[in-house]
């Protein structure tokens, strides 16, 4: 991930002075799909095969893909497409393919101290460094698998689940951590990679957590320090729900 310095001035209430700050660096990646130009991406210089794999799955493209290969700024995705590309502008600026989402099926639950895990591991040293990306987590059997930033939230989901595929993961039996909002671009990305629980600092929108209802993901957002509110299907986190059940 590349960063670069760059001179600004900064003002506070004791005056003005010049600072020297690490910038992330943002570039723009053609995404190909079975040989066709898809769409072009938004993101940061790095993990590409991931972004590729991640994004067609994320998409409801395909379940898997068959290989990537990455040759500069062009990213080439092999994989058997399960429907018709359609793509719209969605809330974070990116592309999503039309489409509702795919179903989710998996037993998996979480603890309540097992999604605080996943959310004090989604700050990163390059968030700390520079304040200028987004970090998605992937925790499977209460252990991280992999951590990715970019510049786009979204690229950071297609980034870890991406790495899922290629590695042979179980999505099924993981959980997923956002530093950013769920608008339902972002809750279908996680429920077409049959990703069932997703655990997010920040907000949802009404659309993203009726997507998460619709698509039977566990929706919990505003995850802070000892605080997170469950949205939808709250059986997956048991200590919780049978507190809720006996009140």
């Amino acid at each position: 991930m590349e960063i670069v310095c760059r001179a600004g001035i900064q003002v506070t209430g004791d005056g003005a002075r010049e600072v020297h700050d690490d910038i992330i660096v943002e570039d723009c990646i053609r995404l190909f799909l079975n040989g066709e130009y898809l769409t072009t991406l938004v993101a940061c210089l790095d993990r590409l095969a991931d972004l590729g794999a991640g994004f067609v799955i994320c998409e409801g493209l395909a379940d898997e893909v068959d290989s990537v290969e990455v040759s500069g700024k062009d990213i080439y995705v092999t994989a058997p497409v399960e429907r018709d590309v359609h793509l719209e502008v969605e809330s974070s600026g990116g592309y999503r393919v039309l489409g509702e989402p795919k179903a989710v099926s998996s037993s998996n639950t979480v603890t309540a101290d097992g999604i605080r895990a996943v959310t004090a591991a989604i700050e990163s040293d390059t968030w700390r460094r520079t304040g200028g990306v987004h970090c998605s987590v992937l925790f499977c059997d209460g252990k991280l698998i992999t951590r990715a930033c970019d510049v786009g939230r979204h690229n950071t989901v297609d980034k870890v689940v991406g790495y899922a595929a290629l590695h042979g993961i179980d999505r099924s039996t993981c959980v997923l951590g956002c530093t950013g909002r769920q608008p339902a671009g972002m809750v279908a990305k996680a429920a077409n990679a049959g990703i069932p629980i997703v655990a997010s600092r920040a907000a949802s929108t009404d659309r993203g957590i009726l997507t998460a209802e619709r698509a039977g993901l566990t929706l919990i957002c505003f995850s802070r320090g000892e605080r997170f509110t469950i949205y939808t299907h709250p059986e997956r986190v048991p200590d919780v729900y049978s507190q809720v059940k006996k009140a």
